[in-house]
Parts: structure tokens; C-alpha cells; sequence
């Protein structure tokens, strides 16, 4: 959620600026702002409820020039979203703006101080408080910015990443971060020391890849002093010098561009075969019949040794880890259990040295999953993390892990991803089996081949469900769904219940099957659409009665069925088909008609759906 951008070079900044913040626009916000100086010394600060666009169309005409500048998209938390609350923030002077990412904890007692000493608010956020503690800093040490933030940072309690201009020094950037992601790119010519020195500050890659690949990642409690000059100077708030670990991006533009598509989800929908090579290259063996992963190999006694897992997530990944739970246990006959992030932190779990806590999120950055590491990590527990962004902060968290490889998900609603992380968990389920000899070879090889099929397969789920769009119109009209799946496909519903209700603001619930006559079955009637993920592998028979009693009673079936399968479908109202194959290995598959439902359903009724309503992409605070 929110995101953060800043330049300073020779370049003018606002058009960096504000591509950065469509790029970031995937992340989920209600306002935008930037923040720019002029050659002749004035800062100026920009803003506006709404989108981008919204901005844009505000500055038309005005003042806005400059090789410097910071600007930022605002997800409200503390004040309503409105131009007031949006960022940047000026301090009292006027000498100073800043953007933040995150939430001051004690932004009242902070404000309460502030006031007492005649400072002014002018808006009702934790992050003016910040700017003017800064300049109250300045003020009273007499210290340059560097200190002031560095000073002020030490008294705030909570989570941020901020960047901070200065009029009275237009030749710097400062920026810092803890528990909020924020990347520094670094200029491609800044090595040649020959006056073109630039930096980018990004909330992730997307804004900084169009101008570098060489990015250092800010660790937590780093603060970075960026010049015109080629000056990069990272210290902690301790102010010990750190050195900047520069990387090298693994992106590519285009996969930032929707390609023809209208819209990203649809993009990253037909993406999933691909994505799913990638996930997998490099990993199994068609020839060997052989899995590796570096995490298990390079720890295994770890494994070996484990007395259970516990897998945390959230949301979507939540329900990738239930299919985990599910596979592991069965594969590797060690015991799962699955954690929502944001109540395990919370809780007091027991722990110990010799289980493992698998931490699953597309972006690592998300707060309640890298919350729940640190207590595990306090307990003495192994952890081991899954996630798709490369040097994210859980990447960084983690004792080893496995990346997903499936390119950069800019659709709020997680689709490939989803699909990475069930591949990326069968593969760790797969290794731990071979490792502990649970799976005969037969067993061993023929699922290592099944899996290798999985992504042809999704191609051609994605080429014979192409009625989605059609039949999905006549589903506008529901106010409620229900979802129904057993074993494996238990989490299947509650993923495509989920995706439902992000993008088309219809209420939809996934249930287990067999749960429908325990109180649910009590809502069913003509009006009720009803899918059901029915392949003919699994308790089959027993989703036929469940179906049965669902038509008994009127409702509206939509089927996942095996490709082939008459009975199904003759007991369906409207029918998808998947190809067959194993058990454990449907849910790669009947995800893809699921999705393209529900982005059916939502552009039928003109959502954002990209961005829908009230949800970022990642939440990177509580």
C-alpha cells in the first residue's frame, strides 16, 4: 500500500515522478502528491484526492520544473482521504517536505509536544507529525537534515519509509526506512564520476527499472544521503556506516506494460503457463526425474529433523499454504499446520528449535507475515520464506527460501502468483520426500512428470474456456455465491470466493462440500449461483450428492469438471473443463476458470480491476 518515489539529477523530475506513480498505482491508494525544487530555490508541494490523473490535471499550467522532487500515492489510515491528508507534507517553515510510507505509533503524544512548542498542523496524518519533529530537530540541535531525521527517527515508535526535501539544500535527498520497503537506484552513469550523477527512490522496482538495474535495497534503521554529486552515504540510526550492497534487477519493462491486454489481471491470467516454466526451470528434471532446491539441500538435517511446519500467510497466500499443508503432509508425512500471520503474531504460540515456519508472500513485504517471522525467529525456529520479489524484506528475513520466478504480478488480485506459490510449496514437498524417503520412486518420478505437464495443461484450460466471458454477464445480478470444494479443492473455493469479492464486490464464501448441509444449504435457492469444483478425482461421488442436493433445492450450479465428464455436466447450469490429472496437482488448474470469472463478472460490472476499492497490493502495515 502507498508508494514512494523520488529522482534527483539533471533530469527534470516531475515526468519521473509521475510515470513512478502509475507504475505504482497496482499498490492500492486514494490520493497523490509531489514535491519539487526549482532552479530558483522554491519548493513547492502538489496534491490531490483521487487518482494520478487527478493530479496531473491540477498542475496544469503551473510551476513545475526541477531536478529534484519526491511524490507519493496515500492509502489513508490516519485521516480521511482528501487533498489536506495526501503527502507530501510541508514542516511549518515551509522549508521542508517529506513523503512516508507507514504508521507512527505515537504520533499523538509527538503532536501533543509539538503544539505545546507553537508548531501548527495543517492536516490530520501521523506523518506531518513527522516532518515537523524533524525541523524541530534542526531547529534545536542547530544540525544539518542528515542528523535532524536521523535524531527524530530514534523518537519515533512504529513503521516507515520516508523521503525528505530541503530548499535550503536542493542538492541532496535523504531518505529512510523500517518495516516499509523503499529501493535506491542507482544512476548508470554515476560509476564515470563525470557530473550525470542520478538517484531514484522507489517503494519497489517498478519506478526505478525504466532508468537503471542497479539498485541498493535499504535494510531497516537505514538512512541514505543521496547528492548531486554521486554521493551515497547509508548509515544506521546508530550512525555506523553500513555498506550499500548494490544488486542487480531481474526485470524486464515489458513486463510492466499490459501487452495488448485491457487489463494487467487478464494479462497475468494467460501469463500463468509461462510463469509456472520459470517457477520451474532449473528446479526439476524431466530427464533425471529429479527435484532440486538449494534451500533444502544446503539444510538439510534441518528437514530431516523437523518435528513440524508451520506455514504463515495471508490472503491468497493463505490459501496456496492450505494446499501446502495438504500436499506435504501426505508427501513428506510431516506434520502442517497453517497460520494466518496477522493472529499468530499476536498470539503466544509454542515453538521450538525444531520446527519450521514457512513464510509465504508475493511481495515479502507483507507486515503481519514479516511480524510473525521475528517471533518465530525469537523462539528458535528455522525459517524458510516464499515470495516472488527478489530481495524483498522477508527474503532478506528468512534463514533460506525459494523464489517464485513468475515476473512482476501488477493486478491487485493475486492470480499467478497464487499459482507460483502452490508450485513453489508442491516442489518443497517433493524435496523434503525425497530427502526423507517417504514417496516410493514410482510414486516419486510420476508425480515429478505430472507436475512438469501442469503448465501445457493450463494452456489449454485457458484455450477451452474461452465462453467465460459470455455466460459470466449473467452473473451480474447475484448478490451472493458460494463456492464448494473437498480436499484439495477446499482451498480452491476459498480462493475463488476471494477473488470474487476483491474485484467484483459480490459477497462470496467458500465452504468444504460436505459442510453445506451443517447451515449453509439454508441459503440456497434460484437466485443462489453455486460453483462447485467437481473433477473426477477425490471423493467425486460425494460432490455428485452435494450437487444433487443443491439442484434439489433450485440453486445454480457452475462446475469444474474433468474434460470428458458427462455427469457433471449435465447437472450443471454452465460447466468448465479442466484436463486431467492428479489429485493434489488440480488446483493449478481449476484456479484459471475461476479467475477468468470472476474478471468477467467484474468488467461486466465496470469495476476498477486492477485497483479495486479499499485494497492495496501489498500490505506493508497493520
Amino acid at each position: 500500500m502507498c508508494g514512494i518515489v523520488g529522482y534527483i539529477g539533471v533530469q527534470q523530475a516531475y515526468p519521473i515522478l509521475i510515470k513512478g506513480l502509475h507504475r505504482l498505482e497496482y499498490r492500492g491508494y486514494d490520493s497523490a502528491g509531489v514535491s519539487m525544487i526549482n532552479e530558483e530555490g522554491t519548493l513547492s508541494v502538489f496534491k490531490e484526492k483521487g487518482k494520478v490523473a487527478a493530479l496531473e490535471a491540477s498542475v496544469e499550467g503551473k510551476d513545475i520544473s526541477g531536478t529534484i522532487g519526491i511524490a507519493h500515492t496515500r492509502w489513508a489510515t490516519h485521516g480521511e482521504p482528501n487533498a489536506k491528508n495526501a503527502h507530501p507534507h510541508y514542516s511549518q517553515s515551509k522549508n521542508l517536505s517529506l513523503v512516508h510510507n507507514g504508521i507512527i505509533e505515537n504520533y499523538k503524544t509527538l503532536r501533543t509536544k509539538l503544539e505545546e512548542k507553537g508548531f501548527e498542523f495543517q492536516s490530520d496524518t501521523d506523518t506531518e507529525v513527522l516532518v515537523q519533529l524533524i525541523e524541530y530537530q534542526e531547529e534545536k540541535d542547530n544540525c544539518d537534515l542528515y542528523t535532524a531525521v536521523q535524531r527524530s527517527l530514534k523518537i519515533v515508535e512504529g513503521a516507515y519509509a520516508i523521503a525528505v526535501l530541503d530548499k535550503r539544500n536542493p542538492d541532496v535527498l535523504i531518505a529512510a526506512r523500517k518495516s516499509s520497503p523503499l529501493i535506491i537506484g542507482v544512476g548508470q552513469n554515476n560509476h564515470e564520476n563525470n557530473g550525470q550523477a542520478e538517484f531514484f527512490l522507489g517503494s519497489d522496482a517498478t519506478p526505478i527499472i525504466e532508468y537503471t538495474n542497479q539498485v541498493v535495497y535499504l535494510k531497516d534503521e537505514e538512512i541514505a544521503y543521496m547528492d548531486r554529486d554521486g554521493h551515497l552515504r547509508i548509515t544506521n540510526l546508530a550512525n555506523v556506516e553500513q555498506t550499500p550492497d548494490m544488486q542487480t534487477l531481474q526485470m524486464n519493462l515489458d513486463e510492466l506494460e499490459k501487452g495488448g491486454f485491457p487489463h494487467f489481471m487478464l494479462k497475468e491470467i494467460y501469463e500463468q503457463p509461462n510463469a509456472l516454466r520459470n517457477c520451474i526451470r532449473g528446479r526439476l528434471s524431466i530427464e533425471e526425474k529429479d527435484i532440486k532446491l538449494s534451500g533444502i539441500i544446503d539444510y538439510r538435517e534441518k528437514f530431516l529433523s523437523a518435528r513440524r511446519i508451520i506455514i504463515c500467510a495471508c490472503g491468497t497466500s493463505w490459501h496456496s499454504a492450505l494446499i501446502g499443508k495438504y500436499f506435504i503432509e501426505e508427501a513428506a508425512q510431516i506434520p502442517v499446520e497453517v497460520e494466518y500471520a496477522s493472529e499468530f503474531r499476536y498470539r503466544n504460540p509454542v515453538i521450538t528449535a525444531n520446527d519450521i515456519v514457512i513464510a509465504v508472500s508475493q511481495s515479502g513485504e507483507t507486515a503481519d507475515t514479516l511480524a510473525a517471522i521475528q517471533l518465530a525467529k525469537e523462539k528458535g525456529a528455522f525459517i524458510y520464506g516464499i515470495c516472488n520479489v527478489i530481495g524483498s524484506s522477508i527474503a532478506r528475513a528468512t534463514d533460506t527460501g525459494t523464489y517464485l520466478h513468475v515476473g512482476p504480478e501488477i493486478g491487485v488480485a493475486s492470480t499467478k502468483a497464487f499459482t507460483g506459490q502452490v508450485t513453489a510449496l508442491f516442489m518443497l514437498g517433493l524435496a523434503i520426500a525425497k530427502e526423507k524417503r517417504t514417496l516410493s520412486d514410482d510414486m516419486f518420478h510420476m508425480l515429478i512428470d505430472e507436475l512438469l505437464m501442469i503448465p501445457d495443461k493450463m494452456q489449454w484450460t485457458l484455450e477451452h474456456n474461452k465462453d467465460v466471458e459470455k455466460f459470466s454477464q449473467i452473473f451480474t445480478y447475484a448478490k451472493n455465491f458460494i463456492y464448494l470444494g473437498r480436499g484439495y479443492n477446499y482451498p480452491v473455493a476459498l480462493e475463488g470466493a476471494l477473488k470474487l469479492k476483491e474485484i467484483s464486490y459480490i459477497h462470496a464464501e467458500g465452504y468444504p462440500a460436505a459442510e453445506m448441509k451443517h447451515g449453509p444449504i439454508a441459503l440456497i435457492d434460484e437466485e443462489m449461483p453455486v460453483v462447485v469444483i467437481a473433477p473426477k478425482k477425490g471423493m467425486y461421488d460425494k460432490v455428485v450428492s452435494n450437487i444433487q442436493e443443491i439442484k434439489s433445492r433450485k440453486g445454480k450450479i457452475i462446475s469444474v469438471v474433468t474434460e470428458g465428464d458427462t455427469t457433471v455436466r449435465d447437472m450443471s447450469d454452465y460447466c468448465f473443463e479442466i484436463p486431467d490429472t492428479r489429485d493434489c496437482y488440480v488446483p493449478l488448474l481449476a484456479a484459471i476458470p475461476l479467475q477468468l470469472m470472476s474478471y468477467y463478472v467484474a468488467v461486466a460490472k465496470g469495476r476498477n480491476v486492477d485497483q479495486p476499492r479499499n485494497l492495496a497490493k501489498s500490505v506493508t502495515v497493520e
